[in-house]
């Protein structure tokens, strides 16, 4: 099994950083989990000092506010690493909740096992570095979204990224209003009327159980961006 956990590793960025006897002690102390849909890994404001690697599954950031709205913050893939902020710093506790999409399995390290291990290896810290830029690029563009984008911009640009390479055939509505609407921070009255003034406007087809896109040229001058062909 640690045989195994290590050749996987060495696939990885940052793991595959590492030199073979580091990277086999960082496979023996990592602990497996599973999580089914939907179940949260940490909660907002805990204390969560955990290096994570996705095996399968997906994990899903949110943020949620006084009132209970949620704003799905970033989706994470398998394949992805991820770390608690309290990993890199003892006082700062999680500023969002995060939970399982689908079936979830997970690799998680604790800072006390795998710090020193990482702190004696600088070519895997600087990996490290290069991930979290990476994300504090993504968190940038989310961030100017939410700033500078109407609602219905978003909006638009969700059903391209969702539906744009999908063709103009009918689809299962596979998103309840309420995961549309924490995906682009709004509510899901909101997301109801945009929905049907777009159909309104011949830009898509929608039913209680199917969607199409329609238009998919005005969704994208409305999302400011290229629609996809």
């Amino acid at each position: 099994m640690i045989n195994e956990l290590h050749q996987q590793l060495s696939q990885i960025e940052p793991f595959n950083q590492f030199p073979d006897i580091a990277r086999s002690q960082v496979a023996e102390c990592a602990h497996s989990r599973r999580f089914k849909d939907g179940v949260f890994v940490t909660h907002h404001d805990d204390e969560w000092p955990y290096m994570v690697y996705i095996e399968s599954g997906a994990l899903e950031a949110v943020k949620v506010s006084p009132e209970g709205r949620s704003l799905l913050v970033y989706k994470l893939q398998a394949g992805e690493v991820f770390w608690g902020l309290t990993f890199f710093n003892e006082k700062v506790r999680m500023p969002v909740s995060i939970r399982a999409a689908g079936e979830t399995r997970l690799l998680l390290w604790s800072r006390e096992e795998i710090l020193p291990i990482l702190l004696e290896h600088a070519r895997t810290l600087w990996s490290i570095c290069g991930i979290l830029i990476q994300r504090v690029q993504v968190a940038s563009a989310i961030v100017e979204d939410l700033a500078f984008q109407p609602v219905a911009g978003r909006l638009a640009k969700m059903l391209l990224e969702i539906y744009g390479g999908k063709g103009s055939e009918f689809l299962a509505r596979d998103m309840t209003l309420d995961e549309m609407a924490a995906r682009v921070g709004t509510t899901r009255e909101m997301v109801c009327r945009l929905l049907y003034k777009f159909a309104d406007e011949k830009w898509i087809d929608i039913t209680r159980t199917e969607f199409r896109l329609v238009d998919s040229s005005e969704l994208g001058q409305l999302a400011g961006t290229k629609s996809p062909d």
